[in-house]
This record gives structure tokens, sequence and C-alpha cells, in this order.
């Protein structure tokens, strides 16, 4: 029977504003995010997913304290509006994607506040055929705003895939060399499909933090900040392990340290994974965001690669991807997105799983497989409050004023904030789409370089009223 629109003015539901961001639904429990808004976007994401011909969406959720409670309302309001439900339970982000490319779900929605503080959470939605970000986010918004949901009763169903999704992780290993490897899941999502991927893995490994944990007692869950990396380090120093891998705290984003303890920056770990995946795809377009460093994108040209720059945020990424067919991708964050054998999305345990093969094969440590290219120096990555209204209008102004006042032997790129390249190198100055601020790196080939790119961003930025600052580490 044809489904019917409900349009009772009672059924309309108002999301505070500030959580329906670029890439997902983020907001701090209790203050602008509740179990009410969870309900409202199961009506909504349902109703939004029922118009596009689809019956089935898979739910998960991540460790935190209020994570259970959210998805089962979550699933409440999907059901609600005829929604069948696969409930996939506790688990990384990456396994709920699994659930809806393999087990033909017409939509996804993980409840994860990411590598956000404890008192956080959230919801990242997916389409069978493509993630759901920008306008989309907004569109299921007004949906709920005018109570426009479709009628009918859906089922649940409860599914334990965690073997399913470590027998599809397993399929792609080929290295057979047994190395030891210090894992840290950070108490985050990953940690029982952890233990359960490093009881099938040849070799040894020491699990850190594996409990899951959504109050995060050891370190925050993000591996691309240095001070978080430091147990891991510490046990791959003394523990003479082979290298050491870290996830955020839903397990789509990965760090890495080499043999000696070393991080390495999802930009240069991308240069590993190139060499593999242009062997199969010869020519292929492999895709980096703005703030890779130009080792990356020059290593894959070297690799006979058609390397692209495009825009940070991971469904931004995966859009991409789909217009260009390209096997791989990645950002200076952690996502890295393998379509090469696998689904395109981003999976820190796959990409755990495509290191140790890269490895298995080299004759010696991690740091042999990168030893080869160019030392660059490079800023961290920056940030400095911004008014969120006037946020987006900032860079173009330093773009215009650039265009105006020529530099001579400067190169201006746009396709993200503001990338500014000459003989030193390139700083980078764009706005955040997650908070209310603007985010600068610089990167050049010698020290000397790096500080007059630096004073450049410094001037640039003063120049429309505010003040850059390399030395704070930001938020």
């Amino acid at each position: 029977m044809q489904s019917q629109t409900a349009t009772q003015a009672h059924d309309a539901y108002q999301f505070n504003p500030v959580i329906l961001r670029e890439y997902d639904i983020r907001g701090q429990v209790g203050k602008n995010l509740s179990t009410d808004d969870a309900y409202a976007l199961g009506k909504a994401f349902g109703s939004f997913v029922r118009r596009k011909g689809g019956s089935k969406v898979a739910v998960g959720y991540d460790g935190r304290t209020t994570s259970p409670d959210m998805a089962k309302h979550l699933s409440d309001g999907l059901l609600a509006v005829g929604i069948d439900v696969d409930f996939v339970g506790l688990g990384p982000t990456p396994m709920l994607y699994f659930a809806v490319k393999s087990r033909g779900a017409d939509g996804g929605i993980m409840v994860t506040g990411s590598h956000n503080p404890p008192d956080y959470n959230g919801f990242k939605m997916m389409l069978q055929k493509e993630p759901v970000f920008g306008e989309m986010i907004q569109d299921i918004g007004r949906v709920a705003a005018d109570g426009a949901y479709e009628t009918g009763q859906g089922t649940r169903t409860d599914s334990d895939i965690r073997a399913d999704y470590i027998a599809r992780l397993l399929q792609d290993l080929t290295g057979k060399r047994p190395l030891k490897i210090a894992w840290d899941n950070g108490n985050g999502a990953a940690g029982e499909v952890l233990r359960m991927l490093t009881d099938k893995l040849p070799g040894e490994h020491v699990l850190l933090f594996d409990e899951i944990d959504g109050q995060f007692p050891n370190h925050h869950p993000d591996p691309t900040v240095d001070a978080n990396l430091v147990d891991l380090q510490r046990v791959v120093r003394d523990q003479k392990c082979d290298l050491g891998i870290a996830f955020d705290g839903d397990a789509d984003r990965i760090g890495v340290v080499d043999e000696n303890g070393t991080v390495l920056r999802c930009d240069i770990l991308m240069t590993i994974y190139a060499r593999d995946v242009l062997e199969s795809h010869p020519g292929g377009a492999i895709i980096g965001d703005v703030k890779c460093s130009q080792v990356m994108f020059d290593e894959i040209s070297r690799l006979g690669g058609n390397a692209v720059m495009w825009k940070t945020g991971h469904s931004l990424i995966k859009d991409k991807m789909r217009e260009l067919d390209a096997p791989l991708a990645g950002e200076l964050s952690g996502h890295i997105f393998f379509a090469d054998k696998y689904y395109g999305y981003d999976d820190a345990l796959y990409c755990a799983v495509r290191l140790i093969n890269a490895l298995s094969d080299a004759q010696g440590g991690l740091s042999t497989l990168t030893q080869d290219l160019p030392t660059l120096y490079s800023t961290a990555e920056v940030r400095f409050d911004v008014d969120e209204e006037g946020k987006f209008d900032i860079v173009p102004r330093i773009f215009a004023n650039m265009k105006q006042n020529p530099i001579a032997g400067t190169e201006l790129d746009d396709i993200d904030g503001i990338r500014v390249s000459n003989e030193d190198g390139w700083w980078l100055c764009r706005p955040s789409n997650t908070q209310s601020v603007l985010v600068a790196r610089a990167e050049a080939n010698s020290p000397e370089g790096l500080e007059r790119l630096k004073n450049m961003a410094i001037a640039q930025v003063k120049a429309v009223g505010y003040s850059l600052d390399f030395d704070s580490t930001g938020h």
C-alpha cells in the first residue's frame, strides 16, 4: 500500500541548528542533544530513506554511556515510520558501514561522538551508495521541522555481525610475517572486535586500553594528537614491537608509530598504501585533502598515479572518490579510504590489515618504507577562534587581498580555504566545518623557509583583523 505522510503540527520537531553539522549530527548531551533528538532523527531519516524507495536501515552505537539509550530511541523513531531496523549493536563505525554494504540495507546510522569528550554524542548517517552530508542533513532537519513523516510500522532484527566483519577484514590479509604489534584502542568502540581480529592475526599482539569505556579514563581517543600516543610509543620501544597502531573513539581514523616510536602522519602513511594500490590501478586517481604534505602528492605522481587535492571532510572525500572512481583517498586527520578491494569508506581496522601486508613484504622495519622520502619541516595544525557567523567570509577576504596585492613567485589555490605555495613550500588557512575556528598549517623544505611561510601567513591573517600564532597548540 502507498505510504501516507503525517503532517500533524504536534509531530513537528526543531533540532538545535548547532548540532546539524556538515558531516554528521553531533552535540553535547543534556545541553543541545537528547533522546528526543534521537527519536525525531529516526523518524526524519526514516522518512528520507522511504522517499528514496528504501525500507531497511542498519543501526549501531559506540561505547559512550549515553549511546545505548540514544540507539534505542533512534530505532524506535525509524520503526515508527515503517523502516525495518537491522540493529547491529556495539562496535566501531566501520562495522556499521560494513553492515549497510554487505547486508543490503538502504541506509545506516551510527550513534557516536567519535573523538569528542565523554559528554558529547551524535549520529553518522549513510545511504547504500552515498554519504549523507551537507544539504542532505539540512533536508533531514527540515523533514522534522515540518513534521512531514511517513507512516507505518517497521520490524527490528538484532544481529551480531562481528564475526562476519572480522572475516571480511581478514579476507585481504596477505602478510604472513609474524609481526609484533602494539595496539592502542583508547577505550574506544573497537575493543571487542580488535580482540577478535588480533586473535586471528599472525605474530604477537599487545593490546592497550582495549576495554570499552565511554569515560576514556586513560587518554583522549584521538590519535592525531601526539600526546595521546605517548603510551603506545613507550610500549613499542620497551617491548621492541615492529609498529604501533592507534584508533580514535569509533575506529574510523588511524594513527601509526614505527618501530622507533616515531609518529607516521597519515599523509606519509598514504605513500606506503599508494605503492600497492597503484600496482593494481596504474594511473589511478588518489585523493588527499588540502592539509596533506606535498611529499604525498609528489610521491603519488612519481609512482604513476593521478594525485588529486580535495576538500577536507570524510563525506566530501567519499563523494569525490565516487566521482573519480578513485581506489584510495586519505586525510591528514587519519581518515583513509580504500576502494581497492574494499568498499571505499574509512575503516581504521582495515587500514591496519593493509599496513601489515606492506610491512610483511618489507626487508626491515616500518621506517624503511618511508626512509627515501624527502624530509620536510611543518607546523602543527593550529586553530584560532573566530566568530561563527562570519567564519566563512574571512578566508575569501584573505584570498581577495592576495589577488589584489600579488607576491612574486606565489601561487594561490582556493579548493578549500586558501593554500599558498612558493619555492619554500606552502601554507594553508581554512574554516573548520565543525568548530568556530580557522585552521592553519605550513610546510617547507627548510627551517628557514618555514619561518618565512609562517610570517607570510601571520601577516595575511592580521590584514583581515585576526591573530594567528603557530606556537599555539590550538584546541
